[in-house]
């Protein structure tokens, strides 16, 4: 029969085992999360550099587009 001593040792190394799983878990999270956040700068990068080769390529259209969403952006907050 288990004494509450024996019982006691055994519940407190299962929470250190929990313990020690959760850091783990953490741990992974934060590498997965940190090379989430490198592939989005990475993404965003390449879509500026895309996007100022279309505005080289196009500037009289780039200029109609930002004056044309300016207009409608007006018109929208005016009401």
């Amino acid at each position: 029969m288990a004494t509450p001593r024996n019982e006691t040792e055994d519940l407190a190394a299962q929470i250190e085992a929990i313990r020690g799983e959760m850091q783990n878990m953490s741990a992974t999270m934060g590498r997965i999360a940190e090379k989430g956040v490198h592939r989005a700068q990475d993404k965003a990068i390449e879509t500026k550099e895309s996007a100022e080769e279309v505005i080289k390529e196009n500037p009289i259209q780039a200029i109609a587009i930002a004056a044309g969403l300016g207009l409608l952006i007006g018109i929208l907050t005016r009401r």
